[in-house]
C-alpha cells in the first residue's frame, strides 16, 4: 500500500479525539471519517481536521482501510467484529472487550480476515518503558503504584480494567512465567465498581508482583520498580524517566560499590507512537507489537483480579 492508508475514528471523547488530532498529523495516515453518537462532539473533531463525520459509525466501513474504535468498553465487541468482518485493520482501546469469550471472537475473526487487530495498551510505546527493557532480565519482585484523580470518565468499568490493566499488560511482558496465584482487594467509593485495588501476583519462577491502582486521589503518580538480584530499576510513567542502581561487585560494602546509571533516551508521545505502530502493521502486514492475543491475556488476568474484589 503505497498511499496513505485512509483512517477512521469512531468516538470522539476525551482519547478519542487526540487519535483524530494524531493521525491528521503522522506519515502514512490520512484521516478521512470520524463517528460518535454525539453529533455536536463528534462534527467539530471532524471539522477541526478536515474529515467527514457520520453519526453511524457503519457508514464509514467502506470508506476505510484501518479503523480507531476509542469508545465505552461494553461496545467494543460489537463495533470491531463489524470492522474486521468487513477486512478493516482495527486498533481498539483497552481493555480490548468485555469478556475473554468476545476478545476470542475477534482474534479467529482478525485471522480468518487476514486484519490487523491491535490493542491499546499504550503504556507498552512509553520511552521509558522501551528503553527500560534493555536493563530488565529476571525480575524477582515488582512494585507499582498508579494513582489518579477521578476521572469522571471510563465508570463503565473499575479501576482494574480502567487502569490497573496497563500495569498487568507491562509486568507479563516483563515477566515469561505462568501466573501461580492472585490475592486481591478492594472497594467501590465513588462509583458501583471497585475504584481502589491492589493485588499481589505470584509468577511461577518466583517473581512476585504487587500493584495498587486507585482513581480517588488528589495526586497522579504512575510508578514502576523492579527488582532483580544485582539490580533495581525505579521507572515514572508520567515523567518518562527510570535510574538503575546496580551492584559493581559481588558484595555490596558501601554505596561506593552501588553504580547509579540514568540512561538517556528521547521522549516522544506514548499514543503517536502506538498509532504510528498501528500505521506501519496495516501498511506492511507486520504483527502489532500489542495484538489481540496481548489484550486477552491481559483482559483475563484483570477479570480474575476483579473477581476477586468482587
Amino acid at each position: 500500500m503505497s498511499d496513505p492508508v485512509k483512517v477512521g475514528v469512531v468516538g470522539t471523547g476525551h482519547l478519542g479525539k487526540h487519535h483524530a488530532r494524531i493521525y491528521s498529523n503522522i506519515k502514512n495516515a490520512k484521516l478521512v471519517a470520524v463517528s460518535d453518537i454525539d453529533e455536536k462532539a463528534g462534527s467539530k473533531i471532524a471539522r477541526k481536521y478536515n474529515a467527514d463525520f457520520y453519526p453511524d459509525y457503519k457508514d464509514i466501513i467502506n470508506k476505510v482501510d484501518a479503523v480507531s474504535i476509542v469508545t465505552p468498553t461494553d461496545t467494543h465487541f460489537e463495533v470491531a467484529k463489524d470492522f474486521l468482518e468487513n477486512r478493516v485493520d482495527t486498533m481498539v482501546e483497552k481493555p480490548v472487550t468485555n469478556s475473554p469469550e468476545q476478545a476470542e471472537e475477534l482474534i479467529r475473526i482478525s485471522d480468518e480476515k487476514n486484519c490487523i487487530l491491535q490493542v491499546g495498551h499504550v503504556e507498552r510505546f512509553n520511552s521509558a518503558v522501551v528503553k527500560a527493557r534493555e536493563y530488565i532480565n529476571d525480575p524477582r519482585f515488582i512494585e507499582v503504584n498508579r494513582i489518579s484523580k477521578y476521572p469522571g470518565r471510563s465508570l463503565d468499568i473499575g479501576v482494574v480494567l480502567d487502569l490497573m490493566i496497563h500495569d498487568i499488560d507491562i509486568i507479563l511482558s516483563f515477566v515469561n512465567s505462568p501466573v501461580e496465584t492472585i490475592s486481591s482487594i478492594g472497594a467501590p467509593l465513588l462509583t458501583e465498581n471497585e475504584d481502589i485495588a491492589n493485588c499481589r501476583i505470584k509468577f511461577e519462577n518466583g517473581c512476585v508482583a504487587n500493584v495498587t491502582a486507585s482513581r480517588i486521589s488528589y495526586k497522579t503518580e504512575r510508578k514502576f520498580r523492579v527488582f532483580e538480584p544485582d539490580r533495581y530499576i525505579s521507572l515514572d510513567y508520567e515523567k518518562q524517566e527510570f535510574v538503575v542502581y546496580k551492584k559493581k561487585a559481588e558484595k555490596v560494602f558501601s554505596l561506593q560499590d552501588i553504580e547509579r546509571i540514568s540512561p538517556r533516551f528521547k521522549k516522544k508521545e506514548p499514543l503517536k507512537e502506538e498509532l504510528k505502530d498501528f500505521m506501519l502493521c496495516v501498511k506492511e502486514g507486520k504483527q502489532p507489537e500489542v495484538s489481540g492475543h496481548h489484550g486477552l491475556t491481559a483482559l483475563k488476568l484483570a477479570l480474575d483480579i476483579a473477581s476477586r474484589i468482587k
